[in-house]
């Protein structure tokens, strides 16, 4: 020990112990920072009359929470408490500039694009709600290949869009996918990827179409729904044959995340679906059983759901890599023998000549230059 410091100490009175001051929690980010060693050593130096610089331990300077303050919790946070109450917030102003739109119109008769919204106005009426799809799509693996089915349902809202629309997919020869959410998203993506697929099969020559492998494709889908973070709106089911794996089944969700099943459903349907899968599927089932299975799930999505209906279709992918695509495979909901028991009474039929014709008059079209009416001269050099 230096004699100059012996000495400070021997001199120096005993003075009573300082409390520990509280540091705010902000400054703890940057205490290992040169710029913040040197404003501890300024602040002991104009607290303490001493010349020498007062040390502290580390345990002082990272006290409990009790003493420096509670700290935010570290890690992801999946509270949505805080943009639930700004959505709330806007539907409040909306709410509220929507009255006064309401009161201008009354009180000055003008009409309601007279009145200027502010910025702030927020939503017009309700805070954004979730967009709600319906379909029903399935899928199995037997002991020759896989079996795809899906509805034929289209829908907008509460109405429905079309009544035959296509939901399962081409996206290479060996193998297919089944699309529900969004028909633009489920259309776009599987032909994206279907292009890619057959630029990699050129390249790399493969002779045979088993030869192409369906974890590539299943890695290409992942990958491209996983960077939109959900916005992409497409679940699939994907299924097919490779030399590699033989049949194979994949779910693919909306954020990228990927399953392989032996018989899986997906869609608004799919409660009803997968009840009948789980109540029947056996390993190593034929081709006809498998078919039969699928369109009694797809017929349960349809019957018990308001988003799925129409037709069945089926789509067999054999080991062979022969493709039987059955569109439509069954039509449950066909009205035509209903309408036919209708009977219709004859005074609704309008006879000719009811309505009176009090003048008529024919105007023939004016006549037009063809090519033939062109007369072609040989024009001199």
């Amino acid at each position: 020990m230096l004699p100059w410091t012996t000495n400070n100490k021997q001199q120096q009175p005993q003075q009573q112990q300082q409390p520990i001051q509280k540091i705010d929690s902000s400054a703890l980010l940057c205490l290992f920072t040169p710029a913040s060693t040197n404003t501890i050593e300024q602040t002991d130096r104009q607290t303490h009359t001493h010349t020498h610089t007062k040390t502290r331990k580390m345990s002082e300077l990272t006290r409990p929470t009790e003493s420096i303050g509670e700290l935010p919790p570290s890690g992801f946070n999946f509270d949505l408490t805080g943009r639930n109450d700004r959505l709330m917030e806007a539907w409040s102003n909306a709410r509220e500039h929507a009255a006064v739109m309401r009161k201008h119109q009354k009180d000055t008769g003008a009409p309601p694009s007279s009145y200027t919204m502010p910025t702030d106005a927020g939503y017009p009426n309700h805070p954004p709600l979730a967009k709600t799809t319906g379909t029903t799509i399935a899928g199995i693996v037997f002991n020759g290949g896989v079996v795809l089915g899906a509805d034929t349902r289209a829908t907008n809202g509460e109405e429905v869009a079309e009544k035959n629309c296509k939901k399962i997919h081409y996206v290479a020869d060996n193998m297919y996918c089944c699309g529900a959410g969004t028909a633009a998203d489920t259309d776009q993506t599987t032909a994206l990827v279907a292009s890619q697929l057959e630029l990699l099969k050129m390249d790399m020559h493969l002779p045979h179409s088993t030869s192409l492998r369906l974890k590539t494709a299943v890695t290409r889908i992942s990958r491209l729904l996983f960077r939109y973070q959900g916005h992409i709106s497409a679940a699939l089911i994907l299924g097919g044959v490779d030399k590699a794996e033989g049949a194979q089944l994949y779910a693919i969700h909306p954020h990228g995340s990927v399953m392989r099943f032996a018989y899986t459903a997906m869609g608004s349907g799919s409660l009803a679906a997968i009840s009948v899968l789980e109540s029947a599927w056996i390993p190593d089932m034929n081709e006809a059983d498998a078919i039969t299975l699928v369109q009694r799930a797809i017929q349960a999505g349809i019957f018990n759901d308001l988003g799925s209906g129409s037709n069945c279709d089926i789509c067999v992918i054999r080991n062979d890599g022969n493709i039987d695509y059955q569109r439509p495979s069954l039509t449950p909901n066909n009205i035509d023998p209903l309408r036919a028991k209708i009977t219709r009474s004859t005074r609704l039929d309008m006879k000719p000549g009811t309505t009176p014709v009090l003048d008529t008059k024919f105007e023939p079209h004016k006549k037009r230059a063809t090519l033939a009416d062109v007369t072609v001269t040989d024009m001199e050099e």
